[in-house]
């Protein structure tokens, strides 16, 4: 896989998740094989640039490289200029929001609610391809198949994208008024894929190795995308990987792996975020984690208490050595459908 003059590690990558895929997040799937990973969104509003959340989100320190960051908003000059604003941040790859289905952004008329607006997403589009052009960033969209089951347009957008110089697209299966409802349709990746010569990534209801390689199959995607699957449980792109390359499924990671990956998540996402803030948005990702483990949900309840890092740390070390006293490996999943209470805004 390639995008631009950037080769990546293999076809198997991480979604962009508001709220989630923040810095620490995105190392820790490229450590446990996610080929490639973009940034949660970023907005187009320059008056929010200097905020602390922004520049959270633009902080790319020791991430390796390619840095990809995504975009959002619903002009294009101010795009093109939030695109420029990014690549002298450290970014390497701009990717535009298309598919975020959250209100708060499609009240803005944001995200995937552009789809609604071909004239305007496709201006946008180009936009971004003619300001970054001149500093060698390559641009990548992700969408939706559409705003609605009546109005599935993502075949028509993908030609005008790729026309305008976007270098890959990434189609999550569902429309913006399926939110993430119901299951996820690989038909319209397929003939968006049969539509254009770019790249197309394939994203929406990966929670499996073997899901990952049926995919590929349904739609003869170049690359899939996996969003909320990762969520506790980044070790699922190396499985995916393996079982593409191989056809055998890897054994579920060792407790103790899994305890010392936690540990260093939470060192890293502490110092991101400092004391107050970063105990308390470490608590999504135990909460994933331990979800379906024996005592998860007492632990989870009890870890929601604590207002401390340094406490926080020691419970989650504590929770894992008595998991480990009872077994080796982590359980394998259990194919059951992912609720909204764990899941953020796939951007």
């Amino acid at each position: 896989m390639h995008i631009g003059p950037y080769t990546l590690a293999n076809n198997v990558f991480v979604a962009p998740m508001a709220g989630v895929t923040d810095r620490p997040f995105r190392q820790l799937c490229r450590q446990f094989g996610a080929g490639y990973a973009v940034s949660e969104m970023v907005t187009s509003r320059k008056e929010l640039w200097n905020s602390l959340k922004t520049s959270r989100r633009a902080n790319h320190e020791g991430e390796p490289g390619p840095v990809a960051v995504q975009i959002a908003g619903t002009d294009a000059q101010t795009m093109a200029e939030a695109a420029v604003y990014n690549i002298e941040r450290g970014a390497q790859i701009i990717d535009i929001n298309m598919g975020c289905p959250a209100k708060k952004v499609c009240n803005k008329w944001a995200g995937s609610a552009l789809m609604q607006d071909e004239p305007l997403a496709v201006a946008i589009a180009r936009a971004v391809v003619q300001a970054c052009a001149p500093h060698g960033v390559p641009v990548t969209l992700k969408m939706r198949t559409g705003w609605s089951r009546d109005h599935r347009n993502a075949v028509v957008l993908a030609r005008a994208f790729e026309d305008s110089g976007v270098q890959m697209l990434t189609v999550h299966g569902r429309t913006r008024e399926q939110g993430y409802g119901g299951q996820a349709e690989y038909e319209t990746i397929a003939a968006v894929k049969s539509a254009v010569r770019i790249p197309v990534v394939a994203n929406g209801d990966i929670t499996s190795p073997q899901k990952a390689r049926e995919v590929f199959a349904a739609t003869g995607a170049d690359a899939v995308m996996v969003g909320r699957a990762a969520q506790g449980r980044p070790w699922i792109f190396r499985e995916i990987v393996h079982f593409l390359a191989t056809g055998t499924q890897l054994a579920p990671p060792l407790v103790a792996e899994v305890r010392r990956a936690l540990v260093a998540h939470l060192q890293d996402h502490y110092g991101l975020y400092g004391e107050f803030t970063g105990v308390r948005s470490a608590r999504k990702h135990i909460g994933w984690y331990v979800r379906s483990l024996p005592e998860g949900e007492a632990f989870r309840a009890e870890m929601n208490a604590i207002e401390d890092s340094g406490e926080q740390l020691s419970a989650v070390e504590r929770f894992f050595e008595a998991l480990g006293a009872r077994m080796d490996r982590m359980p394998a999943p259990c194919e059951e459908p992912m609720t909204r209470e764990f899941a953020e805004n796939d951007a």
